[in-house]
């Protein structure tokens, strides 16, 4: 895929007009207020790595639904950062040895498991079901409401992990980060806007940013799933991005304010540079941006691995 959006000078003063809901800050602070107690549940579990401990975690997200993850601590550690990790698009949990990067660098790990996700995959099943009722399309499940759609769920479980991380008594409360790719990287950056008491935000090529520009650039899905609906419901665009403007990575950012490593891939024909820009340029904390000019969607890879800890170690 040869470079197809803006030119690196214009994306690094990109700064589109978004659409931002003069409601949008009372419609998550009514969401998060009404979400009833956390009930976090441990279980240890014998995962034959007698170098870190791992728990089957199950909390309370969005209307009191479980939601299952797991957690992965230095074997017999004390109190230590945590990195709360959520997963790209139709990824559930999977194993907990995907997952040993950040234990081996002595942080525990919260792996979130996405509801109704992973459904589809023996590489990474799922374990939580969505009793909202989304089993597949999620990008437009519930799309015409804001009040149904699934990110809605989805973020407000993704919010909770973090109490649920901090939850345990061999976590330091003080010290939990978010971090994702892809759809995990716009959780991640949806959950920096939500909450103001992150040590920071490890964002790569972040999904869920700038939908309309996304949309009309690009046909890969998951963003095709919006464009498949909007060309069947030709009378509702406008209801679809007014919806979606709850959800814009570029809205959560513009209220963020947690230190944040962001990456993009110049070439990402999935998730469009431009995209990711909107965001990073709306970022209104600290935030620095990794470019990898030749790749697309994969970014860094795990080639960046240890750059991200050495940055989650320094702020």
């Amino acid at each position: 895929m040869p470079l197809f959006d803006l030119p690196l000078d214009s994306l690094r003063s990109y700064r589109p007009d978004v659409l931002t809901p003069a409601d949008f800050d009372s419609f998550w602070k009514d969401t998060l207020a009404a979400q009833g107690p956390l009930s976090p549940d441990f279980t240890p579990v014998d995962a034959g790595l007698p170098l870190v401990d791992v728990f089957d975690v199950t909390f309370a997200g969005y209307g009191g639904h479980p939601i299952r993850g797991w957690l992965l601590l230095p074997a017999g550690s004390g109190p230590v950062p945590c990195v709360v990790q959520y997963l790209g698009y139709w990824r559930g949990r999977g194993e907990p040895y995907a997952h040993l990067a950040w234990p081996a660098a002595g942080y525990a790990t919260l792996v979130m498991d996405s509801r109704g996700q992973g459904t589809t995959t023996s590489a990474y099943a799922g374990a939580t079901p969505d009793p909202g009722g989304a089993t597949h399309g999620m990008l437009t499940h519930g799309i015409l409401d804001p009040a149904g759609y699934y990110y809605r769920r989805l973020h407000t479980d993704a919010v909770r992990a973090v109490d649920a991380a901090r939850a345990h008594p061999r976590v330091d409360p003080a010290r939990v980060l978010v971090a994702g790719g892809s759809q995990g990287g716009g959780i991640a950056l949806a959950v920096a806007g939500l909450r103001d008491d992150l040590s920071g935000a490890v964002i790569d090529v972040p999904f869920l940013c700038h939908y309309r520009r996304a949309v009309e650039l690009v046909d890969n899905e998951p963003y095709a799933e919006i464009t498949r609906f909007c060309a069947a419901n030709r009378k509702e665009v406008d209801r679809v991005f007014e919806t979606l403007s709850y959800f814009d990575g570029v809205n959560f950012a513009a209220r963020a304010g947690a230190p944040a490593l962001f990456s993009v891939g110049l070439m990402d024909d999935i998730c469009p540079p431009s995209t990711v820009y909107a965001a990073f340029n709306a970022y209104a904390g600290k935030a620095e941006i990794t470019v990898h000019p030749f790749n697309g969607h994969e970014g860094g890879a795990d080639t960046t691995l240890r750059d991200k800890i050495a940055w989650a170690t320094a702020i």
